[in-house]
Order: C-alpha cells, then sequence, then structure tokens
C-alpha cells in the first residue's frame, strides 16, 4: 500500500488548474508568474507543468479540461496531502460536504476533489 506514515499530511501538495486553453493560460502564467514551462504529454495534446526558472522544479500543472481533466473545477485546484483520501473522503461527506470527483488513482498515489459546506473546492492527494 506504500507510505501509511503522516509524513507531509496536511501540507499543499500540488496545485494546478484545468481550462478550455491550456495553452493560452501556459503563455499567460509564463509572462505574468515567470514560470518556466514543460510539456506533458497526454497523447494528443499536451498539458504542461509549470517549473521555477532558476531550478527547473515543477511547482504547478496547467492541464486542458480534456479526459480525466474533463470533470475538475475551473480556477487554480489546491491539493492537500492526506493520510488516508478514502477515509478523509467519507469524512467530509460526512460532515456535510460532497465529493466532486470520487477517488481514483493520479501520478503515484490517489485523489478525489471536494465540496466544502460553503461550496469551496479543493483536493484531497494520498501518496
Amino acid at each position: 500500500m506504500g507510505d501509511t506514515s503522516t509524513a507531509g499530511v496536511g501540507k499543499i501538495g500540488w496545485v494546478d488548474m484545468s481550462v478550455a486553453n491550456a495553452d493560452a493560460m501556459r503563455d499567460f502564467y509564463t509572462d505574468v508568474v515567470g514560470f518556466r514551462p514543460g510539456n506533458v504529454s497526454m497523447g494528443d495534446y499536451d498539458d504542461y507543468t509549470m517549473c521555477m526558472p532558476e531550478t527547473g522544479d515543477a511547482v504547478a500543472g496547467v492541464c486542458h479540461a480534456r479526459g480525466g481533466n474533463s470533470d475538475l473545477p475551473g480556477g487554480w485546484l489546491v491539493y492537500f496531502v492526506v493520510a488516508d483520501v478514502d477515509d478523509s473522503a467519507a469524512k467530509c461527506v460526512a460532515g456535510g460536504g460532497r465529493l466532486v470527483v470520487p477517488v481514483r488513482g493520479l501520478a503515484g498515489g490517489r485523489f478525489c476533489v471536494i465540496e466544502d459546506p460553503n461550496g469551496a473546492t479543493c483536493a484531497l492527494f494520498q501518496p
């Protein structure tokens, strides 16, 4: 099952956005923030990692709202690291929130997208 420690729980593990035109947003954030973009092949098209210009470290993603990303909410989506994504998803629903995207695999882990009782969305990620 992988690492079941609580190291990193609660930190922001990633942030990305899914938009109709990722190419335009890649260019916008490259110009405005100074990111250095990197291509991530999705088969027929590319999504992008946005990297620190001096180190090349990937710090964010800009994705086309297609395929597996077609059901993600628009705007920047923050991913909080959790110890057990299934448990956290169940607690979200029990606490009056809802699952926007059910638990599924992603980048060496599992995630879901939730909406809290006030309508704010975020993702929960278990490495």
